[in-house]
């Protein structure tokens, strides 16, 4: 079932929610249900027991935590670049920067696949879930899967009646979420000559930025506190930049 305009109106309060609930995960004292660990330390201690030294242990799930974010960063500011902040942050869909010259982008990352920005966010909050309990990553993830499937059915369904079968074709040649690397199948794309806003990209995409740096500067310290509150500073920046440059000063994210 695709999300409704309300849904896709208010999608990054929704996903905030989704995130907070992960690290709140009131369940655990309501239900006895898991434990407060992190799952940073969970997953280390799971690696040890296949007789993996606990410091290299957690080193190895450090080092998968930097690399996720790593992918989502890239991801999130490569989509950004070609499809352009006004679209990314709009609170209704559009296909281009500039509604009344709206065109189907077939350039950069949506060459190969369909929602980068949806696959960087649910790698954004893969990294993020490793400093939430066990079972609030587990009903994050899942969630936010869920939600973010529910966004794409309701793009698709729009980009198929703004470009039909234009976008049929697009869908044929183009997967959903997993990367078509088959040369192949790209030459069947047409390419519109988008070229990509690397600076505002940036600028629209600091909160998976300021994740990677994160977890990339501060995890070696082992300290999830630490971690959690830089975290909600890359946040606070974020919402800071959109308010600054969003157009008619809306605030909303894919």
């Amino acid at each position: 079932m695709k999300a409704s305009a309300i849904e896709y109106r208010f999608r990054l309060i929704l996903s905030t929610v989704i995130v907070l609930l992960g690290f709140w995960a009131p369940w655990i004292e309501w239900l006895h249900l898991g434990t407060r660990s992190t799952t940073w330390l969970w997953l280390g201690f799971q690696l040890g027991g296949f007789g993996v030294p606990a410091t290299t242990a957690i080193e190895i799930v450090t080092i998968a935590t930097i690399l996720i974010a790593a992918k989502a960063a890239f991801l999130r500011v490569w989509g950004s670049a070609y499809l352009g902040p006004a679209t990314v942050w709009s609170s209704t869909m559009q296909a281009a920067d500039a509604p009344q010259t709206s065109r189907l982008i077939a350039d950069g990352p949506y060459r190969y696949v369909r929602n980068p920005l949806y696959w960087g966010s649910l790698l954004m909050n893969l990294a993020i879930a490793t400093l939430m309990p066990p079972t609030g990553a587990l009903v994050s993830f899942l969630l936010m899967t869920a939600f973010v499937f529910r966004l794409i059915l309701a793009e698709e369904d729009f980009l198929a009646k703004q470009f039909g079968d234009q976008y049929a074709a697009y869908r044929q040649a183009v997967p959903r979420l997993f990367p078509n690397l088959l040369p192949g199948r790209r030459q069947q794309i047409h390419s519109v000559g988008q070229k990509p806003a690397w600076v505002r990209a940036l600028a629209a995409e600091l909160l998976p930025v300021g994740v990677l740096i994160s977890f990339a500067a501060l995890s070696w310290q082992y300290n999830s506190d630490l971690l959690i509150r830089a975290l909600l500073v890359s946040f606070g920046v974020s919402l800071v930049a959109r308010a600054l440059i969003a157009p008619g000063g809306e605030v909303a994210s894919s």
